[in-house]
């Protein structure tokens, strides 16, 4: 082994190192495990490797640009940048997420969550443990983007790569492990170069894997099982053949005939998905279906001999497949000519160049038999040999592609023999044909159907040789828990503190006009919802999501909902959640309750308070979901029927939030056993937190399966002391449309110190309010919340309160606007406001810089925001006085 080509756990050693590290392998792996890995800190490193990858101009582009082209000479480099590209997509955050939704559910698969909410079942997909990578020595992306399946699982890798590879390999999982800062990554990877004819070596690797993904023929597939433990999984990624199949119209097509050889000059046939042999459809599709027995070489009208048409019929398939030759020939030829000369890398070795010419000679011979047609380029860059036998035959590759007859209805007789070597089948040929021939070629073991032309293509998430890779590499594990005190639990991980925070963000602050800027540069594939918000502090702003997005968070946030108490076994659930306009409340609400497999009645708010009263009555529902401000209103027009029917136990609230008081009204009056808040979110960032049966008041945990949170100074870009006030900061990491980073939402909260008694180790924060609430007036500033605790605290008032703002030539003027039905005289109520709030009694007193009344009205004259119904708590008119 080479000195200084053997990564191990974060640096390059040398070869007598990596020998003596081998034979402590299981007590690494041991170490490695016992530290969780997160596929979220591999999503961060990837993506930040990625990046660097995309950077022509940077160190570690031109660094991994040299290890590839190492023996390679420079004119190969833009083939080179070429490969690099092509890492770096597969290395995409968008990329991975898809993979990891298709593959294994979701982007946190590590979690034990529960599929179904109704059962305290919890699942998750768990490493198996060591996963051993043995690399072709064909595919420069095969190495490393293996080892990256491996780390999204959680296992710990090792990898082998053949001594005459490049270290392209071990120098891009270096990067891989220097891009992440907790260092887990690095202790999961061991990347070693040495030749598999070390028995030795290859003995103490294989000795201690959980499984072995290896590529490669049956003899290095059988080598390699020979040194596995029993019951290591092995991952066979083995050599395959890939073909073309025209129907006769396909066949006639100029441009799909152009689009195969297409395929055949790609690559010099060096991929498992180059097409070898090309099939052409020549049965008689008249008789298709009609049960005739084709074989049994005597004419049912006549009784002669049918050997003699028998023999006409072997005729004129073979006519047609020649002229077929004939013509994909001439247009391989003209595609040929467009690709560049092979490169030194494809050429044919003696070996293979041995096979080609032995194979051409068979069949020039067998052309006397009138078997075969053998058609090949003058320059001899390509062959086309046209064999009238239907049997799958291997290419010596080189542009070299056979020609055979298949009808379709022997498809699955001719190729099912080969299933275990088939992979794809390009298929030309009619809408309906398509379809049929499909159905045909899977049954008989083809893998993958592609267009024509496209036989190499792949797009994100795409199986492997019929699998998907990451479940290969992964087990499937479950918690069966039981006790009540499960029911609120959404995620055993909850319960312990996370391995390892993620980074803290970095960058400048944004804000909403920044987010709505950002929509300009959008790409179409990530704006797939629209929504607008509430417009409760300002004009409306719009905010999209792709659905992957959309479904993450509204995941996310179903269970936070569990947490809250939502049982989605028992409860009936009515959403009274405001729709329309693309407010995405009620949108949100119906499709967490559907991912909770729960009871609802998706009813939306509306004026009609005696129908939904009704409604709620005849469906017997037990849990509304809505805006504190409807739902107070509906309690109150509709108080003798909900109060006689007294059959709401629950009340999930969102955007806004009940008063003491008037939980106090819910519980004594109408019987309300939970009122909660659903979620606590916002339309451009989606859910944020969740409360949990033990939060107190404005108390939430932060989702920080999507989300990082910063408590940054009222004024300045700092962290605030530990328990302070401050404003909340958010950074959205699961995310594929708006990238919202460091984003200012307007709230204010503190952290709340200490493990919750449910037993999360989520974060907690107390809201405080939004930076609305908090307003100055004749050179003092004033909270909202403020006054809406004076009043509830020193005049019982359990009502809407709103405060209105204006202002004259001399002075300012304050408006306290209060619910009619519960509030004392006017001039009571600012007496008890001026003596509790020392600041308004202050200003609204001698010194008069502001005057101050009190006024009553029906809670229906109280201004409001048209789109989501939320009251509007501080409405400042000031700004629009003129001197």
């Amino acid at each position: 082994m080479t000195s200084e080509l053997h990564f191990w756990q974060g640096s390059f050693i040398g070869a007598d190192e990596a020998a003596d590290r081998l034979a402590e392998l299981p007590a690494v792996v041991e170490r490695a495990l016992a530290e969780p890995l997160s596929a979220e800190t591999v999503l961060v490193a990837c993506d930040t490797l990625g990046r660097a990858l995309r950077d022509p101009d940077g160190d570690v582009h031109a660094g991994l640009l040299v290890h590839l082209t190492e023996g390679v000479p420079a004119t190969d480099r833009a083939e080179a940048a070429a490969t690099l590209a092509e890492i770096a997509d597969a290395l995409a955050r968008p990329a991975l997420e898809r993979k990891l939704r298709r593959e294994l559910g979701g982007p946190r698969p590590e979690r034990f969550t529960r599929p179904d909410a109704r059962e305290t079942v919890y699942e998750a997909w768990a490493p198996v443990g060591l996963v051993v990578h043995i690399a072709p020595g064909n595919a420069a992306t095969v190495a490393p983007l293996s080892v990256v399946e491996g780390l999204l699982a959680g296992n710990v890798n090792v990898l082998k790569t053949s001594s005459s590879d490049t270290p392209l390999a071990q120098h891009l999982l270096a990067e891989l492990a220097a891009a992440d800062p907790t260092g887990a990554i690095g202790r999961r990877i061991v990347a070693l170069r040495f030749p598999s004819r070390r028995q030795d070596l290859m003995r103490l690797l294989c000795a201690p894997a959980d499984a072995v993904a290896v590529w490669g023929g049956e003899d290095a597939v059988r080598g390699v099982a020979a040194l596995i433990p029993p019951g290591c999984r092995l991952v066979e990624w083995g050599h395959k053949i890939s073909f073309g199949y025209l129907t006769r119209d396909a066949a006639r097509d100029r441009d799909s005939l152009a689009a195969l050889a297409t395929d055949v000059c790609r690559a010099e046939q060096q991929a498992c998905s180059s097409p070898q042999v090309i099939y052409l459809d020549t049965g008689d599709h008249g008789d298709a279906g009609t049960g005739t027995d084709s074989g049994t070489g005597t004419d049912s009208e006549t009784g002669t001999d049918s050997g003699t048409d028998g023999d006409a019929a072997a005729s004129a398939v073979a006519d047609e497949l020649f002229a077929f030759a004939e013509r994909f020939a001439a247009v391989l030829d003209e595609v040929s000519a467009g690709f560049p000369a092979p490169h030194p890398e494809p050429e044919a070795d003696p070996a293979e160049q041995a096979e080609i010419t032995t194979t051409e000679l068979v069949a020039r011979a067998e052309q006397h038999l009138g078997l075969t047609k053998v058609i090949t380029a003058d320059d001899g860059s390509w062959r086309v040999f046209a064999d009238v036998r239907p049997t799958l035959t291997a290419s010596p590759l080189h542009r070299t592609v056979w020609i055979k007859p298949l009808p379709r209805q022997e498809i699955t007789a001719t190729l099912r023999p080969m299933r275990r070597y088939l992979q794809t089948a390009s298929v030309g040929g009619s809408r309906a044909d398509i379809a049929r021939l499909s159905r045909a070629l899977v049954t008989a073991g083809v893998q993958r159907i592609t267009p024509l032309g496209a036989m190499l293509d792949s797009y994100h998430g795409e199986p492997h040789d019929g699998v998907y890779a990451l479940q290969r590499y992964s087990r499937r594990v479950s918690v069966q828990a039981t006790g009540a005190e499960f029911a609120a639990t959404p995620c055993l991980d909850d319960l312990i503190a996370p391995a390892a925070p993620p980074a803290a963000p970095t960058g400048p602050l944004m804000d909403k006009s920044a987010a709505q800027d950002q929509l300009r540069s959008l790409a179409p594939e990530h704006a797939q919802l629209y929504f607008r918000s509430g417009g409760t502090t300002g004009a409306p702003a719009l905010s999209v999501f792709t659905c992957d997005d959309y479904d993450t968070q509204m995941r996310a946030s179903a269970h936070g909902l569990l947490a809250a108490g939502f049982d989605p076994a028992r409860d009936r659930a009515a959403n009274l959640f405001y729709c329309g306009e693309m407010y995405g409340s009620f949108i949100s609400f119906f499709s967490i309750l559907e991912r909770l497999n729960a009871t609802q009645i998706p009813m939306a708010a509306g004026p009609d308070h005696e129908a939904i009263a009704e409604a709620l009555v005849t469906y017997q529902v037990d849990t509304l979901f809505g805006m504190p401000s409807y739902l107070w209103q509906l309690f109150h027009t509709q108080r003798e029927r909900l109060r006689s029917y007294g059959g709401i136990r629950k009340v999930f609230y969102g955007g806004e939030h009940f008063t003491t008081e008037q939980r106090r009204i819910l519980t004594e009056e109408f019987g309300v056993l939970l009122i909660r808040s659903a979620a606590y979110g916002s339309t451009d960032l989606g859910p944020l937190g969740y409360q949990c049966a033990h939060a107190r008041g404005t108390e939430h945990h932060v989702l920080t399966d999507l989300h990082t949170l910063e408590i940054l100074d009222p004024q300045e870009d700092r962290p605030v002391p530990a328990g302070q006030p401050g404003r909340l900061v958010f950074t959205t990491r699961t995310r594929a449309g708006q990238r919202l980073e460091r984003y200012q939402i307007g709230d204010l909260g503190r952290a709340v110190d200490g493990v919750c008694p449910c037993g999360s180790r989520t974060p907690r924060i107390e809201l405080l309010g939004r930076y609305g609430d908090v307003f100055r007036m004749g050179t003092y500033h004033f909270n909202y919340r403020r006054f809406t605790r004076a009043a509830e605290e020193h005049l019982g008032y359990r009502g809407e309160l709103q405060l209105v703002l204006t202002s004259a030539a001399d002075r300012e003027h304050l408006t306290v606007r209060l619910d009619e039905r519960y509030a004392p005289d006017p001039d009571e109520a600012r007496t008890t406001l001026l003596a509790h709030i020392p600041e308004l009694g202050s200003a609204a007193g001698a010194e008069a810089l502001l005057t101050c009344t009190v006024e009553t009205a029906d809670t229906l004259a109280f201004e409001r925001t048209p789109t989501s119904g939320k009251l509007r708590t501080v409405i400042d008119r000031r700004a629009s006085v003129t001197a």
